[in-house]
């Protein structure tokens, strides 16, 4: 399957979401006066999503592009990104913490999943058109 390789500004665009949505969580965690273990289990929760959506749009494009994915590997990484997310939202539902710092949380953890899914797609075009 060919897949037209995006425009320069599209790539900018999706490298800046990514590297906004990221800073963006990692400076609430700075700001934020909860416990460092409690810090760690935001991080890691962010660490955590950004890998399972890349991994999530890598097996997807791999099937559509014929190469083989496990069914059990494709189907571990949809649990994952969606553990990641339920995860971060019992935390936030739960924390003690204001309801505009929540949604700063919310809203950056979804973009920098967003923006990295975004990223590698145009990595993988990028690729795959010098290949050709």
């Amino acid at each position: 399957m060919a897949s037209a390789q995006s425009s320069s500004a599209f790539v900018g665009a999706a490298w800046l979401a990514l590297i906004i949505g990221v800073a963006m969580y990692l400076t609430g965690l700075f700001n934020a006066t909860m416990a460092l273990n409690e810090k760690g289990c935001y991080l890691t929760l962010l660490l955590y999503g950004l890998f399972a959506a890349v991994s999530v749009q890598k097996s997807t494009r791999d099937r559509l592009e014929g190469i083989a994915v496990t069914p059990m590997y494709y189907g571990l990484c949809w649990l994952s990104v969606i553990a990641a997310i339920g995860l971060l939202t019992v935390g936030l539902v739960n924390a003690t913490i204001a309801p505009s710092e929540k949604g700063l949380y919310a809203m950056s953890f979804v973009l920098s999943l967003f923006a990295a899914i975004t990223v590698q797609k145009n990595v993988r075009d990028s690729g795959a058109a010098a290949h050709h």
